[in-house]
Formats: structure tokens, sequence, C-alpha cells
């Protein structure tokens, strides 16, 4: 796990999204479920010893959904604390979904492909709501 000199927790991850099937224009979400914490979010994920955040972020999106993923915009970082008091920084990216199939785990045990107004609904934190509203606001390929 990788820290920053404060003991601040450095993490990564993507606001993965699709073409949906079902429009010309429509886009989906991807949102994942962890048992652990009983929540829907972003793949995301600590980063390791050396890890250049971007690589991260990819890595664990893979890791998490199964899914490669081509990154696109940056979005705005996120600070909290997790759930152990610890200062927390997830740097974030929206990155359009490649090939892949998902296969639930230990730490991921769902996933779902979903609108952006549902994916909203579903999302647990109010902080993934608003990087996903940042992603909506981004450009990205037509």
């Amino acid at each position: 796990m990788s820290t920053a000199p404060d003991g601040t927790v450095l993490a990564a991850g993507c606001v993965l999204w699709r073409r949906a099937h079902w429009g010309e224009r429509g886009l989906e979400i991807c949102l994942v479920h962890r048992p652990k914490y009983d929540d829907w979010s972003h793949p995301k994920g600590k980063l390791k010893r050396g890890e250049e955040p971007l690589t991260g972020a990819l890595r664990e999106v893979l890791e998490e959904t199964g899914f490669s993923c081509v990154p696109g915009v940056r979005l705005p970082t996120a600070h909290y604390t997790d759930h152990l008091g610890r200062p927390k920084r997830v740097e974030y990216w929206a990155a359009e979904a490649g090939e892949g199939r998902f296969t639930a785990n230990a730490e991921v045990d769902r996933l779902l492909w979903l609108t952006p107004a549902a994916a909203h609904h579903r999302l647990t934190e109010p902080r993934d709501r608003q990087l996903l509203l940042a992603m909506l606001d981004a450009p990205h390929p037509a």
C-alpha cells in the first residue's frame, strides 16, 4: 500500500462507462458492489508502493470489473477519511470500457451497467455522485 509522507492513503480509480446498447447516444455507467462495505461505488483501490495513480486506476478497474479500459479526462480528486479513520486521497479518471467479462470475487461480488440517472441513484456515497456528474460534464468521444 502506498501512503503520502503525511500518512494519507493513496488510491485511484475510474468512472467506467460504455456506449449503451439501447440508444444512439446513451451511456451506461459501471458500478461495483463491495460486500465488505455493502456499498455501490466506482471501481477504485489502493496504490501499490511506487505505482503511478493512472497505472493503479487501470489496474484496479481490470481487477474489480474484468474490463480493460481507455482512460479519458482526469476527474476531481476525492479526499476523505476511510473506515479506519485514516486520511485518504483517491485520484480518478473517466474511462471507456473495452473488452472484458466480470467474475465475482471476495472484493467485488456484483457489477451493474446502469443509465447515468440510475447510477446516480444507486451510488452509496455522495462524493461518488459528484464524480459521476463531473464525468458527464467532461468531453468524451462521440
